[in-house]
């Protein structure tokens, strides 16, 4: 097949992560005057501020309105039926290696990152027995995609050249600027059509990849998905498989991360929801809570999700910005998602993997194994000869009827797990969430950043507009230290460097008539 251009000559140092070295007006390497900071919010993103604030020598007090850290990717403790306690989140979490931020926090209590666990595969099955493997292909873009179509048996070379050559390279072109610029305000799914994939290679190469961000197609911005094609696969020279934690989140970073962090003289304010942000008398912020006593600061950082934030900003009439609380107010979640645990009575069958996703499977959209890469389970397994399965279906409609969705989930488990057919239920756990950040078509400029019209407040989490490719876990790291850098250097003192995947694709700014 002719390329309707001529391929340019690349430098190697296009496949090469990008370092983002912290603010050039940093004078001091920690600071050398009391700095209280206040952090609103335990999760991900607001840990990940408070680390690097407390390392620079601030005084930080975490508030957060659960009983438990870690947000989103939190794990708070439960008992079975039989009295026995295990650790809950929700749901399985997956760790790339270009999620390089998120791993240098990791590095805080886990210096060699020996709580992961590599995968060596996490394929997709489909509903007649189909399977793509995502292991032993190139690490380097475009090779890695190359190779997969190379051996993937949904394509054929007929295909193919039915395909929209254009399209398709449109993927190998991101560049933040000029992608959300021409494709923001598409969908998802526009642009999947105008690939002209046939239906079955669409599901099994590209249902589960767009599904894994919690939004529908129809309601997810063509851009997003561009972005998150270049970050996983044609911009990540990491390769494509990722790890897993060997223990839940709470014992294997968030129990760890508070003590390190009291170590530090970080204190924690759990169970207490910020009810607003005021100014002090003799300048600052005063961040105000429904249970305990306000807390002076001279800086904030909101670091909740989207509708806590939202109350807290539209309780705070003394951030005056009307442009900044519309788009606050703008912010929008996306469709709900299942999270269903599960321990039997039977294991699985040997050569399962631990985690595999799903497409052509109805509301199923992947299946976890716990007992085969985590502690916990295993050793529960281990005790019982059984298994420990999470099954979870994204965007499900708004009105999803709760046995609908659990015949749904449970019928795809045994279709492609029959092994555990009539297996009995001796526990189980079921989570039904709408939280998540939506990226809807035209919402990109819409989005709020780290930085706000204040100086002593800031911003954090994963709906907050970057100005690099990332995605989940590590947009929520990465924001963290964004924020904490931005007062850092109000302050003059050194950030935290960040390190990203290479900005632009391999075909950014070769024109494609």
């Amino acid at each position: 097949m002719r390329l309707p251009f001529e391929l340019p000559t690349l430098p190697l140092n296009r496949f090469s992560p990008e370092r983002l070295p912290a603010s050039p007006r940093a004078r001091r390497p920690r600071l050398s005057e009391s700095r209280h900071v206040a952090v609103v919010g335990g999760g991900l993103a607001g840990l990940t501020a408070a680390t690097l604030l407390a390392e620079r020598g601030a005084s930080v007090t975490v508030l957060e309105r659960e009983a438990f850290l870690g947000g989103r990717v939190g794990a708070w403790m439960e008992r079975l039926e039989d009295g026995e306690s295990f650790e809950m989140e929700r749901g399985f979490h997956a760790f790339f290696r270009q999620y390089y931020n998120l791993r240098a926090l990791l590095r805080r209590v886990d210096p060699r990152l020996e709580r992961l666990r590599k995968l060596e595969d996490y394929p997709i099955l489909g509903p007649a027995g189909e399977m793509e493997s995502f292991s032993r292909l190139p690490a380097l873009p475009p090779f890695n995609v190359l190779g997969l179509i190379r051996r993937t048996s949904t394509l054929k070379v007929t295909d193919l050249a039915r395909m929209d050559i254009r399209s398709a390279l449109v993927m190998l072109t991101f560049d933040q600027e000029s992608t959300y610029a021409r494709h923001d305000a598409r969908s998802a799914r526009e642009y999947l059509d105008s690939l002209r994939f046939p239906p079955h290679a669409r599901r099994m190469l590209f249902d589960v990849f767009s599904h894994s961000f919690f939004n529908p197609e129809e309601a997810l911005s063509a851009a997003e998905l561009l972005m998150m094609f270049h970050f996983y696969f044609m911009g990540n020279p990491e390769g494509l498989v990722f790890d897993v934690l060997d223990d839940p989140f709470a014992s294997a970073v968030w129990l760890p991360l508070r003590r390190y962090l009291e170590g530090l003289g970080v204190r924690f304010r759990l169970g207490e929801e910020v009810t607003g942000v005021a100014r002090s008398e003799g300048g600052g912020v005063r961040v105000l809570s429904g249970k305990g006593a306000p807390v002076e600061a001279d800086a904030v950082v909101l670091a909740t999700s989207v509708e806590p934030l939202k109350r807290l900003v539209s309780s705070s009439p003394e951030l005056r910005d009307a442009e900044w609380r519309r788009k606050v107010d703008l912010l929008a979640l996306t469709s709900p998602f299942a999270v269903w645990r599960l321990w039997l009575d039977r294991p699985s069958a040997p050569g399962r993997h631990p985690f595999v996703g799903t497409t052509g499977m109805g509301m199923l959209d992947n299946i976890s194994l716990y007992h085969l890469f985590e502690g916990e389970s295993r050793r529960w397994a281990g005790r019982t000869g059984g298994s420990v399965v999470e099954l979870h279906g994204y965007g499900l409609p708004l009105d999803a009827d709760e046995a609908a969705v659990r015949r749904e989930l449970l019928d795809g488990l045994h279709r492609l797990y029959p092994e555990l057919r009539g297996a009995r239920v001796l526990g189980e756990r079921y989570l039904l969430r709408r939280d998540c950040p939506s990226f809807a078509p035209g919402s990109f400029q819409l989005r709020p950043t780290v930085e706000t019209p204040f100086p002593d407040v800031v911003l954090a989490g994963d709906f907050v507009r970057l100005p690099i490719p990332t995605a989940l876990m590590e947009r929520a790291a990465t924001s963290g230290f964004m924020a904490a850098n931005h007062l850092l250097a109000g302050w003059e003192v050194q950030g935290q460097e960040l390190w990203s995947v290479p900005r632009r694709g391999l075909l950014a700014g070769v024109p494609i008539p």
